[in-house]
């Protein structure tokens, strides 16, 4: 069985969740489309059929599910984005990839807590942890 966090102390300061959200990223060379495997306020992680060098900087928009009265609607986020991090996945043909949010408006972030916070398990802090950080998504 799989958890939603990493074994030993967490090392991020923003909670991150697993959940697949519809994702497209872009540069002037290329546009992917696909969907995290988690996602926090500051980041995400995915897995792309196409390496990206760390530090390539990146248009992201993604689509994130939020409730609107009693319906949910995707609400469009768009940002900029550097990869910290490109690893081959045991596919062997796909690249796990994590982005880091660099250019965000403050209330797609807080949007983007919310959505995380709203699927934490009860009593789990969705803000800061203490200790040493590394916010870059994990996978």
């Amino acid at each position: 069985m799989s958890s939603l966090y990493p074994v030993g102390p967490e090392r991020r300061r923003h909670a991150r969740v697993e959940h697949a959200v519809p994702v497209k990223i872009s540069s002037d060379d290329f546009d992917i489309v696909t969907e995290t495997r988690n996602i926090s306020c500051s980041g995400a992680f995915c897995q792309v059929g196409k390496r990206l060098a760390p530090m390539t900087k990146l248009k992201v928009h993604l689509l994130l599910p939020v409730r609107s009265g009693t319906k949910t609607v995707s609400k469009r986020i768009d940002c900029g984005g550097v990869v910290v991090r490109a690893q081959s996945a045991p596919q062997g043909d796909r690249f796990n990839t994590a982005i880091f949010f660099s250019d965000i408006k403050p209330r797609d972030s807080a949007a983007i807590a919310r959505f995380v916070a709203d699927r934490l398990p009860h009593g789990l802090a969705a803000g800061h942890i203490d200790g040493p950080h590394d916010d870059a998504p994990s996978g």
